[in-house]
């Protein structure tokens, strides 16, 4: 029996719109391999009546034959259907065959994935489903329609911002995101693989949350074991995923490849216009499309300095995986059994577990704000960097994670990813009053500035912690 770990809230709101005794038009989406299509079929199994899913590349004759099989397959016909002439009539197939002899008083659904591959260039699919959503779907208050696809900024432009037919008909949009650590966790355990939170968080900043990388690990093994077999070895499915990640999402790849490039050269993330200048892009509206796109699709993400607006985003590498692949596997010459380990003690090594550690923190906001007893604090997270003017002795400053109280104060957080208890000695000790009192300065904030360490095991207790830390959350409480 299939089962679904996590997706609480996703469940919830798909449940509620089963239920809603109107027609729906549902929109999911997210990155490749992360579970939206086993959502669906899972979560709605008893309820689906027809499900067809695109296929890539393929010519508009063949897309045709693929719905008859699907209609046929649907209504249990003992014999092929032959294919419709065009989109139009196949959705007059579909409620001739299908929904006109359905009870109207139970839900059904109806499931179209790889949603933007059956919109092949003048196949004139999307204005006939435009058509039959609102000449007819709009008209059964038990039909309910979910249209999914891994291509997010095609699903963002041409159905959720649809200027046309399809302008607002969105009912409900469910961007589907990797797992949390939590469900990370819960999901390895489903497949007996009983890690500790440091293994599973090692694998965490590896891979991420996507389920599908994941699927294939092994009871008994350890992180690295599974790092080894699935980014190391010939038959490692993630030896060469990112070959094929970008351009079964992306038309035009290449820049979006370049842009993660650049981004996974630098782990303290880049404005928009070092992006254009390092990634040689214009200044405009084509850029700004190729951000949303790597951003809705999970890739990056924006972070809004703190005292700055939306137009001033420091942009950073949000994929585990991409930030992984090019820092170890893209050229590794070094491959199989005990790869990863071999790795464990470079100055490489520990730059990365900085910042994927770093990266992790930054996903799971709300479990830190649990851990630190501020949960029902309004707040706002964001970071802070300061850079002196040229020719200045000035020392710069930056702050990766602040979170902005509403009760008046400032948690000013440093993450620190270590393998046992982390030490602060005197050097460090000198940086981090450098930061606090360069932020003070420089924003003259009134408020009060708690310095915070999240960290893997927590913070020896010596004479540079005490009346310099005020709070600690270690990885357990990431996975709240």
């Amino acid at each position: 029996m299939n089962i679904i770990i996590g997706r609480t809230e996703e469940q919830k709101v798909l449940n509620r719109l089963l239920a809603s005794g109107r027609p729906e038009l549902i929109a999911v989406y997210g990155r490749r391999r992360v579970g939206k299509t086993y959502l669906i079929r899972t979560l709605l199994k008893k309820e689906m009546v027809f499900e067809m899913s695109g296929i890539h590349d393929a010519t508009l004759t063949d897309q045709l034959k693929n719905f008859s099989n699907a209609l046929g397959k649907a209504i249990a016909s003992s014999a092929p259907l032959a294919p419709p002439d065009s989109w139009i009539q196949a959705f007059t197939y579909l409620d001739q065959y299908l929904l006109d002899p359905i009870k109207k008083s139970e839900p059904v659904v109806l499931f179209f994935d790889e949603f933007p591959w059956i919109h092949t260039p003048r196949s004139n699919f999307l204005q006939a489903f435009d058509h039959w959503w609102n000449s007819s779907a709009t008209k059964r208050p038990n039909v309910k329609v979910i249209i999914c696809g891994s291509a997010a900024s095609w699903m963002i432009d041409k159905i959720i911002n649809n200027k046309g037919g399809l302008h607002n008909r969105v009912t409900q949009k469910i961007r589907l995101l990797p797992f949390t650590l939590e469900e990370t966790r819960a999901y390895l355990h489903h497949l007996k693989a009983s890690l500790d939170p440091y293994q599973v968080l090692q694998l965490y900043m590896a891979v991420g949350g996507v389920p599908y990388y994941l699927q294939t690990i092994l009871p008994g093994e350890s992180a690295a074991q599974v790092i080894d077999r699935l980014c190391f070895t010939r038959e490692g499915s993630l030896r060469n995923e990112f070959e094929n990640l970008y351009q079964s999402l992306f038309v035009n790849a290449q820049q979006h490849e370049k842009v993660v490039r650049a981004l996974a050269q630098k782990g303290k993330g880049l404005s928009r216009d070092e992006i254009i200048t390092v990634c040689s892009l214009t200044s405009g509206g084509t850029t700004s499309k190729l951000l949303r796109e790597l951003e809705e699709s999970g890739f990056i993400t924006p972070y809004v300095p703190f005292g700055k607006n939306a137009n001033e985003s420091i942009y950073k590498l949000s994929d585990e995986y991409s930030m992984f692949y090019l820092k170890f596997i893209e050229g590794a010459k070094a491959t199989g059994a005990g790869s990863w380990l071999r790795k464990a003690h470079t100055p490489a090594y520990k730059s990365w577990c900085g910042f994927a550690f770093e990266a992790v923190c930054l996903k799971h906001i709300v479990p830190i704000k649990k851990a630190l007893g501020i949960a029902g604090v309004f707040t706002e997270a964001s970071g802070w960097r300061y850079l002196p003017s040229k020719g200045s002795v000035e020392k710069g400053a930056q702050i990766d994670l602040l979170i902005d109280r509403q009760d008046h104060c400032i948690n000013i957080c440093e993450m620190k990813f270590s393998e046992d208890l982390f030490v602060i000695d005197k050097t460090y000790a000198g940086e981090l009053d450098h930061k606090v009192n360069t932020f003070r300065r420089i924003t003259r904030t009134k408020k009060t500035l708690f310095l915070t360490l999240i960290t893997t095991y927590g913070v020896v207790q010596n004479i540079h912690t005490t009346g310099r830390v005020v709070a600690e959350v270690t990885m357990d409480a990431l996975f709240l």
